[in-house]
């Protein structure tokens, strides 16, 4: 079975929102086992939507569609659908109850917009909305299915899952297995050339390498006889290339650096405080989107003057006239003020200068230091970052939670930076 992706709408078109549905839509798919072999986008133009859907359906046997099934005159895919396949639009009462019952939950007035959503083509088969109000449905075209979900991508996720894929499982071809695995700290070419050789010396494998800032997935995708089959293959291969990566791989499919560091910190019995400068509180905002964080968070800090460094984290003043306030001395102090502050057993602090100003020739836009304070001492680590503003902060951040994950799971740290050994500030 060959899948085609197709998403709908003049904002993707002129480039006001990137589409990221096709993109976890075509990698879902593939670790599922089909094949995507078309992406198309169109604008909100009756002619062009119903020249695709034709186009598509006559190339493969399923064609998954997002966008235009919301409430606003531009949402006119459900009016194309029925024009492709010559059916006339009529209200489903049961997506039309539905809608009812959620916006006055809501404790609000269901307007003629609303009803809107709960006209689809005859003869298609809805598939529910369990996050918002627009139904999905599937069409047949020819020998093609076609499925259309809102291009909502909380909503359509949820469909997809629940609805969609529960309907295409049974064509795949069960005949692949794939393991993504997480990294982070090493460059794609590097990576690539750690794993030269595997996919010739593996019958059936092939990696794959998907760069999404600051990290990088390394995808083992395998072939054989039988799913069976395909997933000792894959394990194998994965199990190699954790070994030849190292510790850069912090987890697998949807693991986050920040989950997996939590789980460290709870594995160790470590209670956490946080102090940030340049990142603003980007960590702390990383650790708490993964629920249950209070086992390990106790507190946090965004410390950006250096009164408040001083004054919160008990930062010596003398240190911030002698080397500044972005220095490895500064953010030591800072991850020793922030465990003695809130009592806790570790401390993790980032320092630095984020830009897109404030640099100078010894201490460029870009430059950053983060340390961690635990129980064995002080680790401190220094790194110019590229970037704009958002990419180094981003970077800082991820980098204090790869250091800290590293230190809660008893790996290597690396040397420290010497800090008595540090040419003083010009």
């Amino acid at each position: 079975m060959t899948i085609a992706l197709f998403s709908i709408g003049t904002e993707l078109t002129r480039g006001e929102i990137v589409d990221t549905n096709s993109a976890w839509l075509a990698a879902t798919l593939t670790e599922e086992g089909f094949e995507v072999v078309s992406i198309n986008s169109v604008p909100d133009h009756p002619d062009a939507i119903v020249a695709t859907l034709k186009r598509l359906a006559s190339e493969h046997e399923a064609v998954i569609a997002t966008g235009g099934l919301g409430p606003t005159s531009d949402d006119i895919t459900a009016e194309c659908v029925a024009r492709a396949i010559e059916a006339p639009l009529v209200v489903d009462e049961s997506a039309l109850l539905s809608i009812r019952r959620r916006v006055e939950a809501r404790g609000r007035t269901v307007t003629p917009h609303h009803e809107k959503q709960a006209r689809v083509p005859a003869g298609a088969e809805l598939c529910p909305n369990a996050d918002g109000t627009a139904p999905g449905f599937s069409v047949k075209l020819g020998r093609a299915t076609l499925y259309f979900m809102p291009g909502v991508p909380r909503e359509m996720k949820r469909m997809f899952r629940e609805q969609v894929l529960p309907r295409l499982r049974p064509n795949a071809p069960n005949d692949t297995f794939v393991i993504r695995l997480r990294t982070f700290g090493l460059p794609e070419s590097t990576a690539a050339q750690l794993l030269e050789g595997l996919e010739n010396e593996f019958e059936g494998i092939s990696l794959g390498y998907r760069v999404h800032f600051p990290e990088l997935d390394v995808k083992v995708q395998a072939r054989g006889v039988s799913q069976a089959d395909a997933r000792e293959r894959a394990t194998l291969v994965a199990t190699i290339v954790r070994d030849k990566l190292g510790d850069v791989v912090y987890g697998e499919a949807d693991e986050t650096l920040s989950s997996i560091t939590g789980r460290a910190l709870r594995a160790r019995g470590w209670r956490l405080a946080v102090a940030e400068s340049c990142t603003g509180g980007l960590i702390s905002h990383l650790l708490t989107a993964s629920p249950g964080a209070s086992d390990f968070l106790i507190g946090a800090a965004v410390v950006y003057a250096n009164s408040a460094k001083t004054r919160l984290l008990g930062v010596s003043e003398d240190t911030l006239r002698g080397h500044g306030a972005v220095s490895a001395e500064v953010a030591a102090e800072m991850a020793q003020g922030a465990r003695r502050l809130c009592e806790v057993d570790v401390g993790l602090s980032v320092t630095g200068i984020a830009g897109p100003a404030g640099g100078t020739s010894t201490k460029p836009v870009g430059l950053v230091y983060w340390a961690v304070a635990h129980p064995g001492g002080t680790i401190v680590r220094e790194r110019v970052f590229h970037g704009d503003r958002n990419e180094v902060q981003v970077h800082a951040a991820h980098a204090a939670l790869d250091l800290l994950r590293r230190a809660a799971s008893g790996m290597s740290e690396g040397a420290e930076i010497p800090l008595s050994q540090r040419p003083p500030v010009r």
